[in-house]
């Protein structure tokens, strides 16, 4: 592959033909592919940054749980339908992680006003505690790896990488 990481992003590409897009400049291609490598490697470090972060909120506490427990933090209440719906899995992995943060007292179960049959899933002040625990060890890391950067280069990045999770295509770079 010409645009393997290793090659870097000047790699030579011959024009690709991109399904609904037709042939995309090569430079495009190439950019995108370094893109998709790097995002790669950062998926690689978040499952590890997961792994450690579960741990320290609780021992034995899945990764998997410890997401659910995240995603529930900042934007609970929510129901389990919801958080299904999220996270893109079948309502049984959903369902496993959220009996094991109720064993961990991690979350609370309130009857979803607007839907009797549903209830909202919400974290528990404990919960709140232990993510806090969780999360000021790896925060110290990225401020760290950010401390140099310029405040709108970080701020872009926020931006475009918000993009990318829901595939804004009219978000653009800016020129300042």
């Amino acid at each position: 592959d010409p645009c393997t990481p290793e090659r870097g992003h000047g790699a030579i590409v011959t024009d690709i033909v991109m399904p609904g897009l037709g042939t995309s400049e090569p430079r495009r291609v190439a950019a995108a592919r370094s893109i998709e490598a790097e995002l790669s490697e950062l998926v690689s470090r978040i499952r590890v940054h997961m792994r450690r972060s579960a741990e320290a909120a609780a021992p034995g506490l899945t990764p998997a749980s410890y997401k659910a427990l995240s995603l529930i933090d900042r934007r609970g209440p929510i129901t389990l339908s919801a958080l299904t719906e999220i996270f893109g899995v079948d309502k049984s992995l959903i369902s496993r992680a959220v009996r094991e943060l109720e064993d961990h007292e991690f979350i609370s179960r309130t009857r979803d006003p607007n839907d009797g049959r549903s209830q909202l899933l919400s974290a528990t002040p404990h919960a709140r505690a232990r993510l806090e625990v969780a999360r000021k060890r790896d925060e110290g890391r990225l401020l760290g790896v950010l401390a140099d950067w310029d405040l709108l280069d970080i701020e872009r990045l926020a931006d475009l990488l918000h993009a990318l999770n829901v595939g804004d295509a009219t978000t653009k770079t800016k020129v300042d």
